[in-house]
């Protein structure tokens, strides 16, 4: 029997499938496409997404293949970063979702997970030893856990009978790469001038000559899976640019909606939810591929744990209580910023409004760490501020914090050298050194860099530890 099958090759599920296998989970992940695909969906890693990668080890392999581009500005309106930004990473990463989706593949693979493409599920049935996952080729398969990782239309979700409440999509837009006849200054010029009053629009060099279009489709399509033609593409640039620019040989075409929808539940039993499957929301701000992985970051350890055997009561249902908030924020925040985009008078007064409200640091900063997800915080308890929060990755007398976190497991910090997690070093790794930007005597994280506790006191420790790695062994 595999202890977990992901249900879902995109980034969440081989993000997931890598955190499963850092703790020796055999992880199984079935795609029902034949190949990774070519559509670019996102176009870069956030703040938190690239602190996720450098945690793991991973970043160097991304900042090669990526751009480096300011943190800045909100639903497009432009602001030059705000200062002492929380993070060492103070950049957005842009990297198309194919090379993402690669890496990730290639870190899972690496780490043992087997990844099967061309494998679409129909049906599972759970029981209290496992779950049975049916494929469409008739085979069945049988897991001790299955998460579905399968897009807003999941199969999975629709398999559990989970409700997915929200609104549904009423604007619609165009998206895809191809390539341009027209003079490039000219495009440039012309979108720029476009832009001035239709956020949603823009026509933008990829390399090779080809652009990567996005424009304001004429309606709402009445079956949104089938792709737009390039003719729709043609016809609605000359409506909002008075010209087609010439576009011909399409890379891929597709179209995306503003509908935003939450799962009630992200688990049901031993079958779970993340990722798309779990919320879908409009792409502005490029918070999907981002708010996925950081899913998988929470649900990963959690899950290995109960797999393992030394989860305590209630820490994998501690997924959907601190996914689900986070999920509810961004969805707010996507549908503000669609609001901001309108070309409607009342909208457009809302975000002069709001660009003169980000000329005041602190309201600036709010909301980059909201885009970026730097302002997480999970409710792990009162007492001091860095409770519930990520650690960012300070300096130490002997290297870099993220440096010690790439096992996965559970670390003390301790400068005091007086501290102890004997009974769990099999989960927790205990590092006796110190920061100048980190003034505690010590400070406990979870497998995902959030703390979990911080103190000097010994007996004050012990009834925090079995709370998130369970009891002591030996």
């Amino acid at each position: 029997m595999t202890d977990v099958i992901v249900v879902g090759g995109g980034p969440t599920g081989l993000m997931l499938a890598s955190e499963l296998r850092l703790h020796g989970v055999h992880t199984l992940v079935l795609d029902r496409e034949t190949a990774p695909t070519r559509v670019v969906r996102a176009l870069g890693l956030h703040v938190r997404s690239i602190e996720v990668m450098d945690q793991r080890g991973l970043l160097g392999r991304f900042l090669a293949h990526g751009r480096q581009h300011p943190v800045g500005g909100f639903a497009g309106i432009s602001k030059p970063p705000p200062g002492r930004l929380d993070t060492a990473h103070p950049y957005i990463l842009g990297i198309p979702q194919p090379v993402t989706d690669r890496l990730l593949a290639e870190r899972a693979t690496e780490l043992g997970a087997e990844i099967r493409r061309g494998c679409e599920l129909v049906g599972l049935h759970q029981d209290d030893q496992g779950v049975t996952a049916e494929l469409a080729d008739g085979a069945r398969l049988r897991a001790r856990y299955l998460v579905g990782c399968d897009g807003g239309r999941s199969t999975v979700r629709k398999l559990l009978g989970v409700a997915f409440p929200g609104e549904p999509t009423t604007v619609e837009t165009l998206l895809g790469e191809m390539a341009v006849t027209e003079d490039p200054d000219t495009v440039t010029a012309v979108t720029a001038e476009v832009r001035k009053t239709q956020l949603r629009f823009g026509v933008g060099p990829v390399g090779d000559g080809v652009y990567r279009v996005v424009v304001p489709a004429a309606g709402v399509a009445e079956d949104r899976t089938v792709p737009p033609t390039l003719d729709e593409f043609r016809q609605q640039l000359r409506v909002f640019a008075g010209t087609d620019f010439g576009v011909h040989s399409p890379r891929w075409l597709s179209r995306f909606g503003d509908a935003i929808r939450q799962a009630e539940r992200y688990r049901v039993g031993r079958v779970l939810l993340a990722g798309d499957a779990a919320h879908v929301h409009p792409p502005v701000g490029g918070q999907g591929l981002n708010l996925g992985v950081q899913d998988a970051f929470n649900l990963g350890w959690k899950l290995a744990a109960e797999v393992d055997g030394w989860a305590p009561d209630g820490l994998l249902d501690s997924y959907h209580t601190e996914r689900h908030p986070v999920a509810a924020d961004v969805l707010d925040t996507t549908r503000a910023m669609m609001h901001l985009l309108s070309t409607e008078p009342g909208p457009r007064s809302v975000r002069r409004l709001l660009s003169n409200l980000m000329d005041f640091e602190d309201v600036n900063r709010y909301l980059i760490e909201k885009v970026t997800a730097i302002g997480v915080r999970y409710d792990v308890g009162e007492g001091h501020d860095l409770l519930g929060r990520r650690l960012r990755d300070v300096r130490l007398k002997r290297g870099r914090l993220y440096e010690l976190t790439h096992s996965g497991r559970g670390l003390l910090l301790d400068r005091t050298g007086l501290l102890s997690v004997a009974g769990w070093a099999d989960r927790i790794d205990h590092v006796v050194d110190g920061s100048e930007e980190l003034d505690v005597p010590a400070v406990l994280l979870r497998p995902d860099g959030h703390v979990a506790w911080v103190g000097d006191d010994q007996a004050d420790l012990l009834s925090q530890l079995p709370r998130w790695f369970g009891a002591a062994v030996g």
